[in-house]
């Protein structure tokens, strides 16, 4: 059913995922923005590589917030509406709202539409949808990290944990949730077509989160 207030609401998804965190941030305290250094991209990665930590996990934690508040603008439509709480009507409006949320952040109407890879807007999606999933993800995303200290490839591996997860691991029924699962590995793969031609090339940067890099 279509509605002043579903309209609204994919509307609102939209704008919370537009905004450019990474850039404003990095205009208002640094004089920096961050599309100009790095890999280019406005996202909490870039933001780490060439603001630093404090900047990064600012960043990271705001666009995590976006996906997840989007996401969640589903119970402003009203439950009358998208059906009961977890039933497979209410998942589709929730994705449906948090997919919204990712373009925005991919293309910000409020940053020229330039933005960035959507990783943190597409975890705070996940993290309302199907919260055991996310922290999974949350589990591979810091293993791989540590271990190989390559942002790119823990988001890729996160990434491709979310629909095994539900399938094998959570035993999802909702048909459309296991198709997104799907989607979001092909998202990741698309949006580091350069991080994986890096990392095959031994070129990819790499992010030390508890000690600086020495020579």
């Amino acid at each position: 059913m279509i509605s002043i207030y579903s309209i609204s609401a994919v509307i609102l998804a939209y704008l919370f995922g537009s905004i450019p965190t990474a850039v404003w941030l990095g205009q208002a305290f640094y004089g920096v923005d961050v599309r100009e250094y790095g890999s280019g991209n406005a996202g909490a990665t870039n933001t780490f590589r060439v603001l630093g930590k404090k900047a990064g996990i600012a960043v990271m934690t705001i666009d995590i917030a976006k996906g997840y508040t989007a996401t969640k603008l589903a119970y402003f439509i009203g439950l009358s509406v998208t059906g009961p709480q977890n039933s497979a009507q209410f998942v589709n409006y929730e994705l449906a709202l948090g997919v919204t949320a990712v373009m925005g952040h991919l293309f910000p109407i409020f940053a020229g539409f330039r933005g960035g890879k959507g990783v943190a807007t597409l975890f705070g999606m996940i993290l309302a949808v199907n919260f055991p999933a996310a922290m999974l993800c949350v589990l591979v995303f810091i293993t791989i990290l540590l271990i190989t200290k390559y942002v790119s490839l823990s988001s890729i591996c996160a990434g491709f944990t979310f629909p095994l997860s539900i399938v094998f691991l959570l035993h999802s029924s909702i048909k459309s949730e296991v198709l997104y699962g799907m989607c979001v590995c092909v998202l990741i793969l698309v949006t580091h077509q350069k991080n994986l031609e890096r990392l095959l090339m031994g070129k990819e940067s790499k992010v030390y989160l508890f000690k600086k890099k020495t020579n």
